[in-house]
């Protein structure tokens, strides 16, 4: 048995709802409401000390990290292969997945909260928010000290866009071997980045990629046609059908 702890706007948990339904697996959705704080609850925080979405239970056992999730899911369920076999290459697509953490999902958190999620904290004294807020949190308690209640200065914000430039810049080198990061085979690699510019894309800066790196531009278009893709952006998906989205003012 299957049993996603997730929430459907959340990047991380795109990433595994694609690469399950690249396998054409079934699971059961546990819904995790960030609003509500329902990801830094006792009973949560027991499956998941980090007090982050998403967590996979499989038979029993509790799998966390997004990237560890669909390289877990990938082992346990080998086909259709997501993963190179060739030992060199395996190692470019896990290359792949330590940069999406390490870069692009970072800095697309900067956007996120600066356009959608600022209202949470409004009414909350610099005092309240960190103690209802930044706090709490196991893992993020740096980020949320970072920006504050009135969100990521402009700084934070311009380097945040530079590295989805240099994101989508790589990405753009990389597919000219293409029509996928790792040439023919379709792999992790593509699906932890898919969400990632999804959500650019939806927050409205698809010119970060759109202007310059052609490549990208089709590979996310081939990337949302696939049947994965589409099971996993279900309505109600993107930031911008459950908030009012706030302009790019930093």
């Amino acid at each position: 048995m299957l049993e996603l702890y997730n929430t459907p706007h959340s990047t991380c948990s795109q990433k595994v709802r694609i690469c399950l339904a690249e396998k054409n697996l079934e699971w059961t959705d546990r819904h995790v409401n960030l609003a509500t704080k329902e990801h830094l609850a006792p009973a949560y925080l027991k499956i998941n000390p980090n007090g982050v979405v998403p967590t996979l239970i499989h038979d029993g056992a509790v799998i966390t990290d997004s990237s560890v999730i669909c390289e877990y899911i990938d082992e346990v369920f080998p086909a259709p292969a997501l993963t190179p076999a060739e030992p060199a290459q395996k190692a470019v697509m896990r290359a792949w997945l330590r940069f999406g953490e390490e870069v692009p999902t970072v800095a697309v958190r900067v956007p996120s909260f600066n356009m959608a999620f600022l209202p949470r904290f409004e009414g909350l004294s610099e005092d309240e928010f960190h103690d209802q807020q930044a706090d709490i949190r196991p893992l993020r308690k740096q980020f949320y000290r970072r920006m504050g209640r009135g969100g990521f200065d402009g700084e934070d914000f311009s380097a945040a866009l530079e590295q989805i430039h240099s994101t989508a810049q790589r990405m753009n080198d990389a597919l000219a071997a293409g029509p996928w990061l790792l040439g023919e085979q379709y792999t992790l690699a593509d699906i932890i980045l898919a969400p990632l510019l999804d959500r650019m894309a939806d927050l409205g800066f698809a010119d970060l990629w759109n202007t310059d790196f052609p490549r990208v531009t089709e590979w996310f278009e081939r990337s949302q046609e696939r049947a994965g893709f589409k099971r996993a952006f279900l309505k109600g998906t993107r930031l911008s059908e459950l908030h009012d989205l706030a302009g790019p003012t930093c």
